[in-house]
């Protein structure tokens, strides 16, 4: 039992050294340094990715079903083809 309680205080000794230790600072210094970091290099989390990439998806679907859309009705009506006649300036000699 002795054994048992002073590897239990050891350990919760050694967690509050390691807790309040320069190490923690220098951790949490170092993840500041590095979202800075990548900020400025403009990156985006992983989740931002993913949304982004949801949306892509759904506006690639959208856009397949209006040409599909879009070929349909074409079908369905003969093409009116206006014909433009551009005016082409004299040339002077």
């Amino acid at each position: 039992m002795i054994g048992k309680k002073l590897f239990e205080e050891v350990s919760a000794k050694l967690s509050e050294t390691i807790a309040n230790s320069p190490a923690k600072d220098v951790e949490k210094n170092v993840k500041a340094m590095l979202g800075s970091a990548f900020n400025r290099m403009d990156l985006v989390t992983r989740e931002e990715f993913d949304i982004q990439q949801q949306v892509l998806i759904k506006t690639r679907t959208k856009l397949a079903e209006l040409e599909a859309r879009l070929a349909k009705l074409e079908g369905e009506q003969p093409l009116q083809q206006v014909e433009t006649v551009a005016e082409v300036p004299e040339q002077v000699e």
